[in-house]
């Protein structure tokens, strides 16, 4: 049965509605009954109690905001009469980290079909990647690029260039301005892809940046980490490496990286500097050669079952709306919790959207280090905000707000949604590499694209990514599952949603139902079933650049 509104903790002052309510509408929840005394758009909050300027506004049973003006009872909150607020936070004497895991022995014998890497990782798919270690490689990247795909059989997108020769024949058949842009095109043809040559490899990806050289030295090793934690992650076979040689991430700083996560590494890597081999052509000629063979290799790898311990996945949102945080996220949520009852890892990132959850995060760690770590982390970042003119404050962006998020703390407590409720076993700093099973914080920006590429970076074999607005985002190496929260996008955009928990805000399944339902999928997705971005060749890679140009 679908409500009209919801109620999300029994210490909120405000009501989600659930539906577009028009002016008078009773809504009741509780045996309290509230009248609308102007329209709520559906993903809107309205007041449950009258609030005068000051007073404080929860949901999520946490501090959101403070009103900026009285705001009567069955009032739309908006921008112009609340603020952003959130409560202080710091290492208090409760300590929640006792959890009860769900109960998980429908999965605990389950398996999925992984390649077995040589360090005892599992990855759900079996990529080589070409990387440039600084910017002026990613010409030489696309030439190899060129080089290969289609040959080897990897060429994935949809040609619409049989819609412009069609826009050409009218404009010669003398058609106007106003035919032309009456005219419905036909629908973009599947470029002819030819089998693959090495049907154990799901692809080459081939990777660019903007970084290497030109800015701070930390932003030099911060790259390097991210992408050796690329070079060693579990979906990854081998790697070819473009090195120009005079730049600031230098290749034994990349090394050095790599030692640090597989001190053991054994994988094809081949590292070239252009510098040191002169021509264009010697250089590609070179890489081909190297990364044909590296190919070989790899092709010799196949799926064999893992238990779901093996699993790490990454936690993501992004064109968040106002029902994220009641479908979609504790959905995911409650997939983190199966996955930590059965021994695998989970990674919660975007820390501008935890801002107003601190204090529920540092109870649930597991000590005092792991608590001060993230509660240093977390002032570090707020800091470096504040100190350009900005702050998390400025998080929601024009389609979190249209679509009734309106501050960052009522953002953020949806998001955190995500990581469900287990204790939290460790914080990292950006790149770090995952080393605990269990619910891990990373410290990103709230920009999905550099989350979702930095939690990759840092293990990451699957992403979770709920949307409310819809996003294509994907990633090089790892499948990114996009769960929507709502029906109406998952019919506007059914190329790029692959699970919709719309479901829970239409009352046909609840949020245990619909986690269950994503981690039956993330298993056959791990197993090889291919999502919508990597159906649509989506592979969106962009590090985290902290520091200043120089």
């Amino acid at each position: 049965m679908k409500h009209l509104v919801a109620k999300i903790h029994p210490d909120d002052n405000v009501l989600v509605a659930l539906q577009d309510l028009p002016v008078g509408t009773p809504v009741t929840y509780d045996g309290v009954t509230v009248t609308t005394t102007e329209r709520i758009p559906a993903k809107h909050k309205l007041a449950m109690q009258f609030l005068a300027p000051g007073d404080p506004v929860h949901m999520y049973g946490v501090l959101v905001g403070k009103a900026a003006q009285a705001i009567g009872v069955g009032g739309l909150l908006t921008t112009g009469n609340i603020r952003h607020a959130t409560d202080s936070y710091g290492e208090s004497q409760e300590r929640r980290s006792a959890w009860v895991a769900p109960d998980v022995s429908k999965w605990e014998d389950r398996t999925f079909m992984g390649f077995h890497r040589a360090d005892g990782s599992v990855g759900t798919a079996n990529y080589w990647l070409v990387i440039p270690l600084v910017f002026c490689e990613n010409r030489n990247i696309q030439v190899l690029e060129e080089a290969l795909v289609n040959d080897l059989g990897y060429a994935r997108r949809k040609s619409y260039q049989p819609q412009t020769q069609e826009l050409i024949s009218l404009m010669q058949a003398g058609k106007s301005v106003e035919e032309i842009l009456a005219t419905d095109l036909h629908s973009a043809e599947g470029k002819h892809q030819k089998p693959k040559l090495f049907p154990n490899i799901d692809g080459i990806r081939f990777l660019s940046h903007e970084g290497g050289c030109g800015g701070i030295r930390q932003d030099a090793q911060s790259l390097c980490g991210l992408l050796a934690g690329y070079i060693t992650h579990p979906n990854v076979a081998g790697a070819t490496v473009l090195s120009l040689g005079c730049q600031n991430a230098q290749v034994s700083m990349l090394q050095d990286e790599i030692n640090k996560r597989s001190p053991n590494f054994s994988k094809p890597l081949f590292i070239l500097e252009q510098q040191k081999l002169g021509t264009e052509e010697t250089l590609i000629s070179t890489a081909l050669r190297q990364t044909f063979a590296g190919l070989m290799q790899a092709n010799q790898v196949q799926r064999q079952p893992a238990p779901l311990s093996k699993l790490c996945i990454g936690l993501e949102c992004g064109g968040s709306d106002g029902f994220s945080g009641i479908s979609a996220n504790p959905a995911v949520g409650h997939v983190s919790d199966l996955m930590v009852a059965l021994g695998g890892s989970v990674i919660l990132a975007e820390f501008p959207e935890l801002c107003g959850v601190e204090q529920e995060l540092v109870d649930r760690s597991v000590d005092h280090a792991t608590a001060e770590r993230f509660s240093s982390l977390m002032k570090a970042y707020g800091d470096s905000a504040v100190a350009v003119g900005s702050g998390f404050d400025m998080n929601p962006s024009p389609g979190n707000i249209r679509d009734g998020l309106i501050t960052d703390a009522m953002k953020s407590a949806g998001a955190a949604r995500k990581g469900g409720s287990s204790p939290v076993v460790a914080v990292l700093d950006y790149p770090e590499l995952v080393t605990k099973p269990g619910l891990n914080l990373l410290c990103t920006p709230g920009n999905d694209v550099e989350s979702t590429t930095a939690e990759v970076g840092s293990g990451a074999n699957v992403v979770l990514f709920t949307t409310g607005l819809g996003t294509p985002t994907g990633n090089p190496i790892a499948p990114v599952v996009k769960i929507s929260s709502n029906t109406a996008l998952a019919k506007r955009m059914p190329d790029i949603i692959d699970v919709n928990t719309g479901t829970v805000i239409d009352g046909e399944e609840t949020i245990e139902q619909a986690g269950e339902r994503i981690l039956d999928y993330v298993i056959r997705v791990a197993s090889g079933e291919e999502v919508a971005a990597v159906r649509h060749g989506q592979t969106d890679f962009i590090p985290w650049k902290r520091g200043v140009s120089l």
